[in-house]
């Protein structure tokens, strides 16, 4: 398959004006996805009512998606299912993970981790009592400290904050030698770099939708169990649609075969037909070629940054193929620049303390917008255009 980048970008929606480099934090609107809500929410909620669980198939909904999901990570059929948060399903597969190694106490992860993912653990093991532990390290470091102690790894493939991208095949190599069990977090990777979960070896994968697969604000998290465990993983959260016979409304608790045991709740309907119609998308895409132009885009930005703007500092890899999707900038005054880019209608965002960071998605941005994009962050670097007091007030999402 060839991508074609200009029809790709037609099946976004983007605001007039807007130079959007926060695709790797929420994802713009899809305009196929509109149209699906629009007939989810009148011709099946309005017209079906309940029977949409049947008619409409929405049951069926989190095990379809989650195979259109799986494709993009390298995920066999039947092996990915969708629901509920990225969170629910970080502490799924880590409760399940150190399940199937009752001898070991210590989970391992990095400096580096997403925080969310970090209290999750930290919770867990608290709950299961005082000879628990949450055990983190430097990135760099992750392959010396997975010690025969170790029960599971829980590592996110690419930084949050920094991009930097961890080696999923090589750390879960040494997860597996040493009798570890590897969780990796694939929240900014799944639709932003090739990911193969089956040949990476991974036993676990959760991931969020809304960054690069843009299922909009709080779409449904995936999770990814592997062939080998799927018959004996405990799911951790008991819910009834996890339940082998959620309608038999039996009292006691029977996982469901395979990934399905790792359904809790009830699906989020709306949320999960928003995200079928925005994985639409990735039927115009190859995966290598999208990579690929996020490089070439990502290393002009550098570029651009570096020659116009010497006071910001690189905070990403420089090697491309030691990052994700993203670029990151480091200045003490970080949060009131972004906050002055943004009011120039170039959108990333600030990750705290002094990250600037910023999102290259070939589906929707192109190089005009990079050079866009140099061009303003130089202007208001040049004249201090940051600061100013309105630039510097902390608003609660940064």
């Amino acid at each position: 398959m060839t991508t074609d980048f200009t029809a790709t970008r037609a099946m976004f929606h983007l605001p007039e004006g807007v130079i959007y480099l926060d695709g790797n934090s929420l994802g713009p609107l899809p305009r196929a996805a509109a149209a699906r809500l629009a007939r989810t929410v009148t011709e099946e909620w309005g017209e079906m009512l309940i029977t949409g669980w049947n008619r409409a198939g929405w049951m069926a909904l989190p095990s379809r998606v989650g195979d259109r999901v799986g494709r993009l990570i390298g995920a066999p059929a039947g092996t990915v299912v969708m629901g509920d948060t990225l969170s629910i399903k970080v502490y799924q597969a880590l409760a399940s993970a150190l399940a199937l190694r009752p001898g070991r106490r210590v989970i391992l992860s990095d400096t580096g981790n997403f925080p969310s993912d970090l209290y999750i653990a930290e919770g867990l093991a608290r709950t299961l009592g005082t000879e628990y532990e949450l055990r983190t390290v430097a990135p760099e470091a992750v392959a010396e400290a997975i010690t025969e102690e170790v029960a599971v790894t829980l590592l996110t493939e690419v930084d949050y904050r920094t991009g930097r991208r961890h080696d999923m095949p090589a750390l879960t190599r040494r997860a597996h030698g040493a009798g570890a069990l590897a969780v990796w977090d694939l929240a900014h990777s799944a639709g932003a770099v090739p990911v193969d979960v089956t040949a990476g070896g991974a036993d676990f994968a959760v991931g969020c939708t809304y960054k690069y697969l843009n299922s909009g604000p709080g779409g449904p998290a995936f999770i990814y169990v592997a062939p080998e465990h799927a018959e004996t993983a405990r799911p951790a959260l008991s819910g009834w649609l996890g339940h082998e016979a959620p309608f038999a409304f039996d009292l006691d608790y029977r996982p469901a075969p395979g990934i399905e045991r790792m359904r809790v709740g009830t699906p989020p309907i709306l949320q999960l037909a928003a995200l079928e119609a925005a994985l639409d998308v990735w039927d115009h895409a190859d995966m290598g070629e999208v990579h690929a132009r996020s490089i070439e885009l990502s290393e002009a930005f550098i570029a651009g940054v570096e020659a116009t703007c010497p006071s910001l500092t690189l905070a990403s890899p420089r090697d491309p193929a030691q990052r994700g999707s993203q670029v990151s900038f480091r200045h003490a005054e970080g949060y009131a620049i972004m906050q002055a880019l943004i009011a120039r209608g170039v959108i990333g965002d600030f990750r705290a303390p002094d990250i600037l960071r910023f999102g290259f998605t070939p589906l929707y941005i192109g190089m005009e917008e990079v050079t866009g994009a140099v061009k303003i962050l130089a202007e208001i670097m040049d004249g201090a255009h940051w600061d100013r007091p309105e630039h510097k007030t902390r608003a609660r999402v940064t």
